[in-house]
């Protein structure tokens, strides 16, 4: 059952379409500006641990190792991480496994699997619609008091906002669950600030609280499916009876295990170092183009604009080679709006000119 915004009639909005991804917007020839997947060689960390894996397939998986190195990574004992064929596995996985969920609140826009697979499952979503013109803020007060499973994404995909780990955390009280999710937490960074901006991987003092991560962005490993939760041992173990037997490869095993090390965090951190140094070159670029919006202030690996008749703008860049994700499938938004992936200087200069060009063309 699809979601409805609180406090508004049913059919108000247009149903946006939950299960269209950015991957659907690349094609053969295209410049990929639509998924938000860092591409880059695999580091030799990565790549050699997962070559190694090739010989050893006629075992089956055996995530101890992997479940051990996450958790010691966060600093939580191994019983409080779940593995899983990528973050978007966690999402079904919530939905399944709490069938006694009353009221489950989505805010949006966000990522939309989360609700995709709570309606998928028979759950009635209502959703918590963001204002752009309060650049996407989020106000704890705006979640209704009994929303037994709230769902958020932080940095928020769409919209590349981060809010601070102090109003996420005010979501969380007993006989809740809060779902964040945190599959972009690795881009973030901040001036003089350690580790990850505003994460909440390593709170252990929230009830009820679920962490989803993804190790498939900033290393690119899309293909390869692995992530994980971070949460309560028993709300896992309640997860974990309802997921499949072997449910992640000995490969994505392999690659937890070495994403998981000082090194790789180390490599992370840096990289997201770089990245904020490519937003705000893309964000510099942007700001010059007439009629082109940024809503918030973004703080990931992707920029969501606002530009009069984006639905046909995005059509125009794809016949002159560029690919960008649409963005009124996501809840809250609409035709007026596209995000763009941050991508190295000269590639976000390229784009930018051909988009100028579009830009007075239809003017």
């Amino acid at each position: 059952m699809r979601g409805q915004p609180i406090g508004a009639p049913p059919g108000v909005m247009p149903e946006p379409d939950l299960g269209h991804h950015g991957d659907v917007e690349v094609g053969e020839g295209l410049l990929d500006l639509a998924v938000n997947v860092r591409q880059a060689p695999m580091p030799p960390w990565l790549a050699e641990p997962l070559a190694a894996t090739l010989a050893d397939l006629a075992r089956y998986p055996d995530p101890a190792p992997a479940r051990a190195a996450v958790a010691a990574r966060h600093r939580r004992p191994p019983a409080e991480v779940l593995l899983t064929a990528g973050a978007a596995e966690g999402f079904v996985l919530i939905a399944q496994a709490l069938r006694g969920i009353r009221r489950p609140v989505v805010v949006h826009p966000q990522f939309t699997e989360p609700e995709a697979a709570l309606a998928a499952a028979g759950h009635r979503v209502e959703r918590v619609l963001l204002d752009a013109a309060d650049g996407f803020r989020l106000d704890p007060a705006r979640v209704p008091a009994d929303a037994d499973l709230v769902m958020i994404g932080n940095p928020t995909n769409p919209t590349s906002v981060l809010h601070p780990a102090a109003t996420i955390a005010a979501l969380a009280r007993p006989g809740r669950i809060l779902v964040v999710d945190e599959a972009f937490a690795d881009t973030t960074a901040a001036p003089g600030v350690p580790g990850e901006p505003e994460s909440l991987a390593g709170r252990r003092d929230l009830p009820g609280l679920l962490v989803l991560r993804s190790l498939t962005k900033t290393w690119g490993l899309a293909g390869l499916r692995i992530g994980y939760l971070l949460g309560a041992a028993d709300l896992l173990a309640r997860l974990a009876r309802v997921q499949p037997l072997w449910a992640v490869s000995t490969p994505a095993l392999a690659a937890a295990t070495a994403c998981a090390t000082p090194e790789a965090v180390a490599a992370e951190r840096a990289i997201a170092a770089r990245l904020a140094v490519d937003r705000e070159h893309l964000l510099a670029r942007l700001a010059t183009l007439p009629g082109v919006r940024v809503a918030g202030r973004p703080a990931s690996a992707f920029v969501l604009l606002e530009v009069p008749g984006a639905d046909r703008i995005r059509l125009a860049l794809r016949d002159r080679g560029w690919a960008v994700r649409r963005g009124d499938t996501f809840p809250g938004l609409g035709p007026d709006w596209l995000r763009v992936a941050v991508r190295d200087p000269a590639t976000t200069d390229a784009f930018t000119e051909v988009l100028a060009e579009i830009l007075e063309a239809s003017c």
